[in-house]
């Protein structure tokens, strides 16, 4: 690490105690407990700034009109972020082409650890709860976590006060759905409540359906709908504004996914394909669960230079493949608070995570392996967010992390590292705008797939070592009335990512991955609608070439992706809206990728009569489209038989507030 990245790294990370010297000097210090500040938007914050640089909020507004059942569905209208692979145990997210196993991910602040197999997807979610989404699409700032090499997801759920009418005590929020492809029957239940300051949410969420099928009229195996969802979430706030939260979840996705013998002659669940053309696929049960415990403290009323936020949170992800297990295990904390500075606000504080990969195989010889790796963090971070004048608004940040790794074998490795971040916001006339960011983001040790540790030889750590990414975007952006148009130049490089998947055993083979492109939106908006384009080109690189489509835990080939989305409220009672996706046709790998063209629309009604109850019809693939999404796993591979996306699909729900 260079002199002057350390330099920037204790700059950034030693602000708070000149912040609380400063307030001191400001504030008499009789006042220090009881004084408060209400700062208003920071300009860099605002959300057409932050989609400049990367930073994608999905709204609850947003997740009302998508009224998502998929970690797909989330996404929906959003270029830059894709996903694909059928039932919900397959599916994967990919930013810009990267696997969101190279971004932190979070759940309500919650550290979620990669796959446990690279035939299903990295975090297991149900969207029925869900309150917002936060994207950063390679520059996340110091506070986003550890190891958000390029950038960050975090999923926000709704507690009880999200869902409450103002006066009332209780509540509750029933969805029944169901569709002619693919899903029978989609249910939810949701009660929530308060009294005396506590506090309650319990929901349970559970859909069933058969294969469904693609445009062609041909079902796709292995892609039921077999989901279950268990939420609880209860709180307690003190007069004086204390709250004190703690959330239990468990989501299970089970159901007959297609399976093939794999090395050792053993059976191996592959719900992200369709099939191999090497040989005859069978069904068989496939499991992933997902089961998460978090703490927070928070104070609603923040006095003084406090405004803190203390979280502790288990989480552990299983998947059993049939011929193999694996389990990844997380317990992870945070402790920071936010002071006010001038013209903003500084965020610091100290994180900690500690994770297992530990798997086992169930064939013959060296494939009945089992193994286990240990991986440990501490960091410490400061981001501050100021508006510096009336046309310039920064953001910038430092993290420092220490690591320690044990493999397989029981060496132990440590190392630590520095990331340092900044954006800014600059208003070059009433119209236009200028946004520029630029990020080296340490990555640290990366664990294995905790299915395969040891899987058919043991694994070996010659030249185990970190990863650094260097990330860069810089954009303008055009408002006026209802008029908005952004476009954004961006570079992701990560360099020296430890092999997952290895092959031979040889976990310290290393590789660089890139992605690099374009953005760029066009939105026009009155009172009771919109209309949006979205547009990105992504061309992904491993190793100096065009990235394959089986590349796991790295990356996509993505291409060229438009992504289109639409609402118009009529009035009180109709609503109507769609999303697009549009995939050109990718020549830049060795096998053609085709192109695409999806559509899906919507409509809503809620009856004068009763208004808590809002009616839905949703037609996806309107035009009855056969097509592979372009971050689905194998579709350039000769081996593999790629997995289609649903053929049209009419879709019916009711959800009743009550």
């Amino acid at each position: 690490m260079s002199l002057r990245a350390f330099i920037l790294a204790g700059t950034a990370l030693s602000t708070p105690f000149f912040v609380t010297s400063a307030y001191a000097q400001a504030v008499p210090l009789d006042d220090l407990e009881t004084s408060s500040f209400d700062l208003g938007e920071i300009r860099i914050e605002a959300e057409d700034a932050q989609n400049l640089l990367g930073n994608v909020t999905i709204s609850e507004e947003d997740l009302e009109a998508r009224a998502p059942t998929t970690a797909k569905d989330i996404f929906a209208g959003e270029s830059a972020v894709t996903a694909g692979g059928g039932a919900a145990i397959a599916q994967k997210i990919f930013v810009n082409g990267i696997e969101e196993s190279l971004l932190s991910v979070t759940i309500d602040g919650a550290r979620q650890n990669k796959s446990a197999f690279h035939h299903t997807g990295n975090v297991l979610l149900d969207p029925a709860l869900l309150k917002s989404v936060e994207v950063s699409k390679g520059l996340a700032p110091a506070d986003s976590g550890a190891g958000a090499l390029a950038g960050s997801i975090a999923y926000e759920t709704k507690d009880a006060n999200d869902l409450l009418e103002e006066g009332d005590n209780f509540g509750g929020l029933a969805t029944l759905g169901t569709a002619d492809n693919g899903i029978d029957l989609s249910s939810s239940l949701a009660l929530f409540g308060r009294a005396s300051g506590f506090e309650y949410l319990l929901s349970a969420t559970r859909r069933s359906g058969d294969d469904y099928e693609d445009g062609d009229g041909d079902v796709v195996p292995g892609t039921e709908a077999d989901l279950t969802d268990y939420v609880g979430k209860f709180a307690y706030e003190s007069q004086n504004g204390h709250r004190f939260e703690f959330a239990g979840s468990q989501t299970e996705d089970t159901g007959l996914r297609t399976s093939q013998a794999g090395p050792g002659g053993i059976l191996f669940t592959r719900p992200d394909f369709a099939g191999i053309t090497s040989g005859p696929s069978v069904l068989a049960e496939g499991l992933s669960r997902r089961t998460s415990y978090t703490f927070t403290y928070t104070n609603t009323q923040p006095q003084g230079i406090w405004d803190p936020l203390v979280q502790i949170s288990y989480n552990e992800q299983e998947i059993d493949a049939i011929g193999v297990y694996g389990v990844n295990e997380s317990l992870s904390g945070t402790i920071k608070n936010s002071f006010a500075i001038s013209g903003g606000t500084l965020t610091a504080g100290i994180d900690f995570f500690d994770e297992t990969a530990e798997g086992e195989g169930r064939g013959p010889g060296p494939f009945a392996s089992s193994g286990r790796e240990e991986l440990s963090n501490v960091g410490i971070f400061a981001q501050a967010r100021q508006d510096i004048s009336d046309r310039v608004s920064v953001s910038y940040g430092a993290r420092l992390d220490s690591q320690s790794f044990t493999g397989a074998d029981g060496s132990d490795f440590s190392d630590e590292g520095i990331s340092v971040n900044g954006a800014l916001d600059v208003i070059l006339s009433d119209r236009w705008s200028l946004n520029a960011g630029l990020a080296s983001t340490w990555g640290g040790y990366e664990l294995g797939e905790a299915a395969l540790v040891n899987f058919g030889s043991a694994w070996n750590y010659a030249g185990f070592t970190t990863s650094r990414a260097e990330a860069a975007r810089i954009g303008l952006r055009y408002d006026y009335g209802g008029w908005k148009f952004g476009a954004a130049l961006f570079h992701t490089d990560v360099s020296d990512i430890a092999a997952v998947l290895p092959s031979g055993g040889a976990r310290g083979a290393t590789a660089d991955l890139t992605s690099q492109g374009i953005d760029a939106s066009a939105e026009y908006s009155w009172y009771a609608g919109f209309v949006r384009a979205n547009w990105t080109y992504a061309d992904v690189e491993l190793d100096g070439e065009a990235v394959g489509s089986t590349a796991y835990y790295l990356g996509r080939p993505m291409g060229h992706i438009v992504a289109l989305e639409g609402g118009w409220q009529i009035d009180d009672q109709w609503r109507v809206g769609g999303t697009a996706e549009i995939a050109l046709k990718n020549t830049d790998t060795d096998t053609t990728l085709p192109g695409y063209e999806v559509f899906n629309v919507y409509a809503t009604y809620t009856p004068p009569a009763a208004e808590n109850l809002e009616l839905r019809l949703g037609i996806n693939n309107l035009f009855d489209e056969t097509y592979a999404s372009r971050s689905s796993d194998g579709i350039d591979s000769s081996r593999v038989i790629p997995l289609n996306e649903p053929s049209r699909t009419v879709s019916f729900t009711a959800r009743l507030r009550f």
